[in-house]
Order: C-alpha cells, then sequence, then structure tokens
C-alpha cells in the first residue's frame, strides 16, 4: 500500500479514545480467564452494532460511537505477553494519545466479579502490562476485572505454573456467570470513563465487589 492509502486507511479509524481488551488470540483461548478484558470489548462492539477486523498483524478494529464519542474498539492479534505490539499498533490507527488509552484486564488480585479503575501505576506481574507500558509508557487508563487466585491446599498460591494453568483455562458455572457479568459492568464503566472522566467513574465502578455488592473497604483502588 502506498502512503496516501496507508492515510486514508489510518483516517478510517481517527477516534477520540481507544479500548484494548487483553486477552490471547484464536477459538482455543476465547473462553479463559485471561480472556475477560476481550469480553469486554466484544460486549461494547455488541451493543455498537460493530464489527471488528484485522489491522495489520497485531489488532482487531473498530471504530463505534459511545458516550457521544468516537471511540476505537480493539481486540490484539498477539499473545498478551505481546500485548505492547497491539496497543502500539492501536495508537498509530486511530491517532489516540496514551493518556485516553483503556486498557481492560484480568487481575489476580482481586476477587471474581471485582473492578477497579485507575491510571498509570505498575505492570504488577501482568505480562500483558508489562509489554504496553515498555511500548507505550505508563499513563493509560486500567480497567481492572477480578478473576482471584488459584488455591493450592486452601489458600491462594502464586506458583508460576498453578497461576498459568489457572488463568488459561475456562471457568465453569457461577464463576462463569459472575465474570460475563463483570465483563459487562466493565463494559458500563468503560462507557463512563468515556462521558463522565476516571474520577466520577471511579467513584461509581471502584465500590464494586463480586456480584455488583458494595465493597466497603475498598482494598486495591
Amino acid at each position: 500500500m502506498n502512503l496516501r492509502g496507508a492515510l486514508r486507511r489510518e483516517r478510517a479509524h481517527a477516534a477520540g479514545w481507544a479500548v484494548i481488551g487483553l486477552g490471547n488470540p484464536g477459538e482455543a483461548y476465547a473462553r479463559n480467564r485471561h480472556n475477560a478484558g476481550a469480553w469486554t470489548v466484544n460486549e461494547l462492539a455488541r451493543r455498537a452494532g460493530a464489527t471488528l477486523r484485522a489491522e495489520g498483524r497485531s489488532i482487531r478494529i473498530a471504530v463505534a460511537a459511545l458516550a457521544g464519542e468516537r471511540v476505537a474498539l480493539v481486540r490484539p492479534r498477539v499473545y498478551v505477553n505481546e500485548s505492547g505490539r497491539a496497543a502500539a499498533q492501536t495508537l498509530r490507527a486511530s491517532g489516540v494519545p496514551p493518556d485516553r488509552l483503556i486498557v481492560v484486564y484480568d487481575e489476580l488480585d482481586l476477587p471474581p466479579g471485582a473492578l477497579r479503575l485507575r491510571r498509570g501505576g505498575g505492570a504488577g506481574g501482568h505480562n500483558g502490562l508489562k509489554s504496553i507500558i515498555a511500548e507505550a509508557g505508563a499513563d493509560f487508563l486500567r480497567v481492572r476485572l477480578g478473576i482471584g487466585r488459584p488455591l493450592d491446599g486452601g489458600e491462594p498460591t502464586r506458583d508460576p505454573d498453578l497461576v498459568a494453568d489457572y488463568v488459561l483455562s475456562n471457568p465453569a458455572g457461577a464463576e462463569r456467570e459472575t465474570l460475563e457479568a463483570s465483563a459487562r459492568r466493565a463494559a458500563d464503566a468503560v462507557a463512563a470513563i468515556v462521558a463522565e472522566g476516571l474520577e466520577a467513574a471511579g467513584a461509581r465502578f471502584n465500590r464494586r465487589g463480586p456480584g455488583g455488592a458494595p465493597d466497603e473497604a475498598r482494598r486495591g483502588v
């Protein structure tokens, strides 16, 4: 594609905000806990009637109206630990600055169903965030979906093998329902960030724990 064609294509994806839902590509991973962020982008696309289409090697993207803004909705076509490639391509294609990039992802250190919104910070051991910070800096917004930690002997564990098996497996039954509901609330939270700003959205959604119940302690905000 020549330069003129490339510019036309980039203008087609121009947006005021961008949302990336982290997850691994392909049907084999689609229902894993690690793909909870991707579920949120799927929900936003469903609500907008938008179809995400492949763009380059790293992303699927659609631009949709959300809270009166043009918002680029993105799922990576790369594995979670390469999410920085997807973030960098998203910023180039949409023209969105990093401080208007919203990254939605699974969080081991929150109970299943809890949400937390924030800007900036470290990677917290999440390889997808490490990759994004390396490519785009840390000044993006985060929507964290709690998935809880796996148990070993009845206690939460940080054993890397057990954690990997856990995040790359499918929740079932009541847990599945809880995480699906959390992804829908996360889509609401993204819309609230775009419409009202992070502080107002956080005041609403950081108070919600599993099942939408108030989280009085507000730990991990």
